[in-house]
């Protein structure tokens, strides 16, 4: 995947949403493409002691 291929996070909320409520198989197959090309979650930096 190029670099600009990216999903805005608004986008991705939304398609995280129409994978998990419905049921018409166009819908949850477009909204897993765009969450394909949605960026991962960064995950939280380690806490320093």
């Amino acid at each position: 995947m190029a670099k600009n291929e990216k999903t805005s996070p608004k986008m991705a909320k939304l398609a995280g949403k129409v994978l998990s409520t419905s049921k018409s198989k166009p819908a949850r197959s477009l909204a897993a493409s765009v969450l394909t090309q949605a960026a991962d979650k960064k995950k939280p930096a380690a806490k320093k002691k």
